[in-house]
This record gives C-alpha cells, sequence and structure tokens, in this order.
C-alpha cells in the first residue's frame, strides 16, 4: 500500500476516528439515499420514454433525453470531486441534491402550458431539464463513494463499498417497475416527482447529522481546468454518440471537427494542470502505479459492463422476443448476483485485508460469463440465458467497490475526493466509448450477418420464397433497405404463433373477401402489414375485390352481356347484332352464333324472343360456371401467395433472430478482450494489502461538532 509522506494540511480531521459508529450509520443512510436517487433516475425513466414520446411529441429528441444526463453527469464528476476536497463534502453533495431535485420538479413539467415554448418546445423542455437533473446527479455519485473513505478505517472501507454497489443493483431492479406502475397508473411526471421526498429525506439527514467532511486543503479553484475537461469531454462524448447512433457520417466533418476540438482541450487541460497548484486531476497521481493502472483498468471495466448491459436487453427483445419494458425486468438474475457479488466482496475483503485477488477472481468470472455470453443463439432457452447472467453478475460485482477502495488507499486523505471522481470519470467514458464501439460493430455486424442469415432462409426454400428472401438478404448487404419491410431492426420480432395466428386470420378474411365482398373483410385484408409490405400494383390483386365478390363480378359481367345483345336483337337491326358479335371480349362460340342470325329472324318479335331465349340459356349456364371458376382461381391464386408470405415472414424472423443472436454473441466475444485487458491493468496494480483490523479490536469514538 502506498502509505503518504507528506503531513496533513492544517485543519484536517480523521472523522474514521472521530466519529461514533451510530453517526456513521446516520450519515450512510442519507448518502446512500442521495445515491439511490441518482442511481434510480437511470433506470426508471425508461419505461415512461414511450408515454413521454407520445404525449410531448419529440420521436426526433428521443435518445436526448438520455444522452443529456449521460453529458452533463460525465463531464462534471472530477469537477465535484476536486470541489468536495476543497470545501467538504457535505456541501457539495447536498448542493448536488438540491440541483438534481430542481431538475427532477422541471422534468416533470415539461410541456406544461405555463412553460409556453420555452427552449423551443416541450420535448427540448425535457432535453434541457435532464441535463440540470445530470449536472445534480455528478455530485451524487463522485462525492458519495469519497464519503466512505472519509467515514471508515481502510479495514472497513470494502464491504461498505459494496453496499454502494448494491445501491446501483437495487435500482436496476425497482427502476423498470416503478417505472411501468406509475406511468400506466398516476402519470409520468410521477417518474420525476417521486425524486422530490426521497430527496428532501436525504437532505434532512445530511443537514443535521452529517459533519463538514473537510479535508483541510486550501487552495484555489483551478477554473481553467474545469472549463477545459468540460470542452474535452462534451464534444468527445457528442461525437461518439452521434458516430454510434448514424446522426452523422464517422468521416464527417461535424463528427471530426468535434475530435479535434477535444484533442486540442485535452493537450491545453494536460499543460494547465501541469502548471496549477491546484488543479482539477493532479497529473502526479499518475505517477502512482496504483492509479494510474486502476484507472485504466475502470476505463476498460466500463466498457464491457456496457456491453454486459445493453447487449444483453438488446438479445432478449430481438431474440428472446420480450417487451422492452420486460428486458429491463429480465436483467434482475444479473443484478441479483451483481449485488451479490460487491456485497459479498466488501466482506470478505475487509475479513482478508487483501483485494487483489478478489478483483482478478471477478475479472476472471466476468471473463467466463462473456465466454458463456458469446455462446448464444437463436435458440438459446431463456432458462440458460439466465444462468449466464448470474454468473456475469457475480464477476462484474466484486470489480465496482474494490477499485474504488484501491484508489482511496492509494493517495492520501485529502486527495480521496479527487481520486474516486477521477476513477468514476474514466469508467464513464470508457462506458461512452465502449457503447459507442460496440454500437458500430452491431451496425455492421448485424448487416453482414442478415445478409447471410437470409441467404440460408433462401437454400431451405423453393420458388417464390426462395427468389423472395434471396432478394431481401441482397438488398440489405447492399443497403438498399430491409427488403420490403420484411425486417424492422427495431421493433419487437413477432414470434412464429403470432406470425402463424396473423396469416390465419388474413386467409380467413380474404376467402370471406373474394366470396362475399364484405368491405370490413377487404379492409383488415388492406391494413395487414404483410399485404402493405408488399408493392402497390400486388397490394390492389388483394385488395381490389368487387363489391359483392368475385363470383357476383362475373355474373355482373354476364347480365351486361346479355343486355347489350338484348338491346342489339330487339332493334331489328341485323348490323348492331354484327356489331355485338365483332366484340372480341365475348366467347367465340357466342360470337359465331350472333353472327349466323339471319336478318329475317329478327324481323318478327317472335322470332326475337326466340333468339333471345337461347342466348339467355346459355349465358346463365356459363355464368355460373364461370363465376365458379373464376373465383376459385382468384381464391388459389390469394391463397398461394398468403402461404408464400407465411413462409417468407417466417423465414424473415428466424433470420433476424439468428442475425441478432450472432452479432449480440460475436460482441460479448470483443467484451472478453476487454476484459482481459481490464486484468491485465488489475495485475499491473502494486501494494493492495490493507489494514486488517484484528480481532476485538475496538477504536475509542471521540466526540467532533456535527
Amino acid at each position: 500500500m502506498t502509505t503518504p509522506t507528506h503531513a496533513p494540511p492544517e485543519g484536517h480531521i480523521d472523522y474514521s476516528k472521530t466519529l461514533d459508529h451510530r453517526t456513521k450509520m446516520i450519515i450512510l443512510f442519507g448518502v446512500l439515499l442521495g445515491l439511490f436517487l441518482s442511481a434510480l433516475d437511470q433506470t426508471i425513466v425508461g419505461t415512461a420514454m414511450p408515454r413521454i414520446i407520445a404525449e410531448l411529441k419529440g420521436l426526433n429528441l428521443y435518445s436526448w433525453v438520455t444522452t443529456a444526463y449521460l453529458l452533463a453527469n460525465t463531464a462534471l464528476v472530477p469537477i465535484y470531486g476536486k470541489l468536495s476536497d476543497l470545501y467538504g463534502r457535505k456541501p457539495i453533495l447536498m448542493f448536488g441534491i438540491v440541483v438534481f431535485l430542481i431538475g427532477s420538479a422541471l422534468c416533470g413539467m415539461s410541456g406544461e402550458a405555463f412553460l409556453g415554448n420555452l427552449f423551443g418546445g416541450p420535448m427540448m423542455q425535457l432535453v434541457v431539464f435532464r441535463g440540470l437533473q445530470g449536472a445534480g446527479g455528478a455530485a451524487l455519485g463522485s462525492v458519495a463513494f469519497a464519503i466512505i473513505a472519509d467515514l471508515f478505517e481502510p479495514a472497513d472501507r470494502p464491504k461498505y463499498q459494496g453496499l454502494f454497489g448494491a445501491v446501483f443493483g437495487l435500482s436496476s431492479v425497482i427502476g423498470p417497475l416503478a417505472g411501468g406502475w406509475l406511468t400506466d397508473h398516476v402519470s409520468w411526471r410521477w417518474v420525476f416527482y417521486v425524486n422530490l421526498p426521497l430527496g428532501i429525506v436525504a437532505l434532512l439527514f445530511l443537514w443535521f447529522k452529517m459533519p463538514r467532511l473537510a479535508s483541510g486543503l486550501k487552495a484555489s479553484i483551478d477554473w481553467v481546468g474545469a472549463f477545459l475537461i468540460l470542452v474535452f469531454a462534451v464534444p468527445l462524448l457528442l461525437a461518439l454518440t452521434w458516430g454510434a447512433d448514424g446522426n452523422y457520417a464517422w468521416g464527417s466533418p461535424t463528427i471530426l471537427g468535434m475530435f479535434a476540438l477535444s484533442a486540442a482541450a485535452l493537450l491545453a487541460f494536460l499543460f494547465v494542470e501541469s502548471r496549477h497548484p491546484s488543479p482539477i486531476i493532479p497529473l502526479k497521481l499518475f505517477q502512482n502505479p496504483t492509479f494510474a493502472w486502476g484507472s485504466l483498468a475502470r476505463f476498460m471495466f466500463g466498457a464491457a459492463f456496457m456491453g454486459a448491459v445493453l447487449f444483453l436487453s438488446l438479445y432478449l427483445v430481438q431474440v428472446q422476443g420480450v417487451s422492452a419494458t420486460k428486458a429491463g425486468t429480465a436483467t434482475i438474475p444479473l443484478t441479483f448476483g451483481l449485488i451479490a457479488g460487491a456485497i459479498g466482496s466488501g466482506q470478505i475483503a475487509s475479513r482478508m485485508g487483501r483485494y487483489k485477488p478478489l478483483m482478478l477472481i471477478g475479472l476472471m468470472a466476468m471473463m467466463l460469463g462473456f465466454w458463456w455470453l458469446s455462446t448464444l443463439n437463436a435458440d438459446t432457452s431463456y432458462s440458460s440465458v439466465i444462468v449466464r447472467m448470474i454468473l456475469l453478475g457475480l464477476g462484474i460485482g466484486p470489480a465496482m467497490p474494490l477499485y474504488t477502495t484501491a484508489l482511496q488507499l492509494s493517495v492520501k486523505p485529502w486527495e480521496i475526493g479527487v481520486a474516486t471522481s477521477s476513477g468514476q470519470f474514466f469508467q464513464q467514458m470508457g462506458s461512452t466509448i465502449g457503447v459507442a464501439v460496440f454500437g458500430a460493430v452491431l451496425t455492421s455486424g448485424l448487416t453482414a450477418n442478415l445478409g447471410k442469415a437470409f441467404t440460408e432462409q433462401a437454400s431451405a426454400n423453393t420458388g417464390t420464397v426462395a427468389t423472395t428472401l434471396k432478394s431481401i438478404g441482397d438488398k440489405i448487404v447492399s443497403g438498399e433497405g430491409t427488403g420490403g419491410g420484411t425486417v424492422d431492426r427495431n421493433a419487437t420480432p413477432e414470434s412464429s404463433e403470432q406470425i402463424r395466428t396473423r396469416f390465419t386470420a388474413l386467409r380467413q378474411n380474404m376467402t370471406r373477401a373474394i366470396q362475399t365482398g364484405d368491405r370490413a373483410a377487404v379492409n383488415a385484408v388492406a391494413s395487414d402489414k404483410f399485404v402493405q409490405s408488399l408493392p402497390a400494383d400486388v397490394q390492389k390483386q388483394f385488395t381490389g375485390i368487387p363489391a359483392g365478390g368475385v363470383s357476383a363480378a362475373v355474373k355482373s359481367g354476364f347480365a351486361q352481356t346479355y343486355a347489350a345483345i338484348e338491346s342489339a336483337v330487339n332493334s331489328g337491326d341485323i348490323n348492331r347484332v354484327k356489331a355485338v358479335a365483332a366484340n372480341p371480349q365475348l366467347p367465340a362460340q357466342l360470337r359465331a352464333s350472333l353472327s349466323s342470325i339471319p336478318a329475317p329472324a329478327l324481323a318478327s318479335p317472335q322470332g326475337r324472343a326466340q333468339i333471345l331465349a337461347g342466348i339467355k340459356q346459355g349465358l346463365d349456364a356459363g355464368a355460373a360456371q364461370a363465376a365458379a371458376s373464376t373465383e376459385q382461381q382468384a381464391l388459389d391464386q390469394a391463397l398461394k401467395g398468403i402461404d408464400d408470405g407465411e413462409k417468407i415472414s417466417l423465414a424473415s424472423t428466424r433470420a433476424a433472430k439468428v442475425a441478432f443472436a450472432d452479432t449480440v454473441a460475436h460482441i460479448y466475444l470483443y467484451c472478453i478482450g476487454v476484459a482481459f485487458l481490464a486484468l491485465l491493468a488489475t495485475l499491473m496494480m502494486p501494494n493492495l494489502s490493507m489494514p486488517k483490523r484484528q480481532k476485538g479490536e475496538q477504536v475509542a469514538p471521540a466526540h467532533v461538532e456535527i
């Protein structure tokens, strides 16, 4: 363990020895409650977003509701950490909670009439207020972890750090459930308002029970460094987010310009930090191998962790077929594993007095979990996915608290705030960059795998089905689209049972429409998504059904033909009769009969009646036969098209599931590599022993003013 060699600043108080256990527990409760607010907000909002989008009408800003929060949160984390070292944890933490609560209240008010057209509209109001929430939430995360080091001695820190990891796990369980319930039974606005009573309780606990927790450090604020870290982080995160989302091409002037601005700000930041007496991130910390390697390990860990959570949800939605809301709750097994790993590793580390072995074991379990996830396919059972999630959670859990403990023990007590927040900053940056990189892998890999999967499905079929599937695959690979609307990469896929049920209903409606011309059946056929995916001229073959049905239309045509013949014959004009006989649309036999009628036969009413009676008898017999034949032909043709459509839809859904499963599994192979880099960085971390309290040893508390 790296031991501080400099004397503490004047006025520095060792709160781990001066506060009694009861006071520590009260402070810990308030801090955990505040941290729970921040963690809950990141999971509770997602389930309410569809309702929010529908009411505020801002689908184009959907991703920005999350992006704005993460941008503000990530960029401000190291700044809050430094400020808490200078001014104490209590004022910074309370300031963060107040800002967070103000942002929460304003988020809940977004779109209210009294706000008018502020910021350009209701959805933009929500985006701006979410950014304000993120600005407050940054203090909750960065300061809360530092407080553990202030309150507890090194021997006790890991087990309490584990509680903080458990808070994040608990919020991922409660958040989606609470968000869904509040949205369905109260209002989506209460997804944000629920923070207010919890936040007020946390504020009261901290105000009355928490000491200032000042480091005693006296220095000027590095305002230039704070500004430069914002200029570095915000453009970088925006460029990565926009590039991964496809808003801009990676080589576009906008993305390249943001990367250039971020790089310039980073160089300027390093220059300023190397000369400022109290920098936001002291560069000398990187001379500490525990801090340097630990920060790198957390960066890699953050990237792998986000890959685990984000793409596991995608697999559950696109392959297992659960809804987006259920996907959030379906990761509960991973959360339970994470909580068990975080709390259990903290307790064991406190007893062992060493935690590097636990970190390495956790990372190896994490790699094993990623390897197992890389074997996912379209037919993996849900119960098997759950076991994989539990193993991954057990691997992730130990890293969250123990990395923080390692960094805190490697620096001086009055540098704990900046060291803790810097570690979080690197982890969050790793998460953002990991999402961007893995997102690009998803996009490119999915295109290739979709083309391959459709080609395989085409080879397993014949005729029109095979040709259509091959065409869809070729269009996807060439970037022309998804081939007739059969593949929506964002929608929850239908199950095979749902597809068969839908096509059974389509057959019934098609049959009723052809036989009776029922308009409700015709409208149901026209609204079916398979029919709507067809070219316009092909759609007409399904929807252009005459009133009364095909049979009635044929009989009506025969009736019109007889009426024309009747009119010509009753006129007694042989030329009119011959003109009708020249119509090429009439049957050849009827045309021959009309052409052979002698002019004298038209002279008398009796002769004309006799001619018409014979013609009508023949037409009536022909009409019944033609109506039945035409109706059956139309029905056979339509049902053949529907059968082919069902086969295409089933094959398309299967191809999409196989492609998504293969792509996500491939991403987990990359996650193994990232986790391995985190393992190597952790192996390079020296001096990871920690003070171990002897059995029965007690520390006498000393009184300190709250």
